[in-house]
């Protein structure tokens, strides 16, 4: 098997250096490296400054699924090979995003925080109508989910075309109309300067009055101030956000009180969940690096994901 030097930043993170090992990958420091592991997934002015000193690195793993902080410096630009964690997460966000849509239409968030009995309420996802923001994994692992549903699922993506699980694929100019009969709205796509706020008062007015959106892709998807509007004036049946913008959501936030609204603390993909896929991920991207292969997870610079 081939062998190659590959930096880890920090270093000493034992289960990410047997997962280097394992790929036929030799643990070195920077200046030595070929190939780098970024594990410090918010500090980007960092990974800058060791990059320009160790210029012969030729690839970056990024441990990290959403890196639109990575692209909004056009660091993607510099020529490199460029790899980060998208599609390995995507089934434990999927099992999250419909857990919120269930809890959501079984109007699990008001029996929850009731203290005395609650007269019935909710609906039903079975024979329901999905509509996907994103074509990526974890669109395609919720669509997989979804098949004992017998729901009729619609994606919304950059490029339309066939999908399987969904019964129609459309573009973003087909955006309000894949809404309007939608019974849940699930946002699962990369954050861009095309996708941020997405979901504004039009996109909440296009949707229904009973209509659920459940948001486990980046908060800035959706326009927090649009949202909290429609959900006082019941304008959609609620908002299932497991993150938010700001985040963390502040104490006192409106959305904390909102009968209609479900907040969890960004755990759809939580560490303890990431060590394994992610240690996958390293090793077979270590040996395909050694060995000259096409990379998994790559990172396209023009798209900045």
């Amino acid at each position: 098997m081939a062998t190659a030097p590959i930096a880890i930043v920090p270093s000493g993170v034992g289960w990410v250096e047997e997962a280097v090992r394992a790929g036929g990958g030799v643990p070195v420091e920077p200046e030595e490296a070929e190939g780098l592991v970024w594990l410090n997934s918010w500090v980007v002015d960092g990974l800058a400054e060791v990059l320009e000193a160790a210029p012969q690195i030729r690839w970056v793993q990024l441990s990290l699924a959403g890196v639109e902080r990575f692209a909004a410096t056009g660091i993607f630009r510099d020529g490199r090979r460029w790899t980060c964690a998208k599609e390995i997460y995507a089934d434990q966000v999927a099992e999250h995003a419909l857990g919120l849509g269930l809890a959501g239409l079984r109007s699990m968030v008001v029996s929850a925080r009731a203290t005395s009995w609650q007269p019935p309420g909710g609906r039903v996802l079975l024979d329901g109508r999905v509509t996907v923001l994103g074509g990526g994994g974890i669109a395609q692992a919720l669509l997989r989910l979804l098949q004992p549903f017998r729901t009729e699922n619609t994606v919304v993506r950059r490029h339309p075309g066939q999908m399987e699980g969904a019964s129609r694929c459309v573009g973003p100019d087909d955006l309000h109309g894949a809404l309007a009969d939608a019974d849940l709205v699930v946002v699962a796509l990369a954050l861009t300067p095309e996708t941020e706020g997405i979901v504004d008062a039009a996109a909440l007015a296009a949707m229904s009055e009973h209509a659920w959106l459940v948001n486990v892709a980046r908060g800035r998807h959706v326009r927090t101030e649009d949202l909290v509007d429609a959900l006082r004036a019941g304008a959609i049946g609620g908002a299932a956000l497991d993150v938010t913008d700001p985040e963390p959501l502040p104490d006192g936030h409106p959305l904390w009180g909102m009968p209609n609204a479900l907040i969890t603390p960004h755990i759809a993909n939580t560490p303890e969940m990431t060590v394994a896929p992610l240690a996958a991920l390293i090793r077979e991207n270590v040996h395909r690096f050694a060995e000259g292969q096409p990379l998994l997870g790559g990172i396209d610079p023009a798209l900045g994901y």
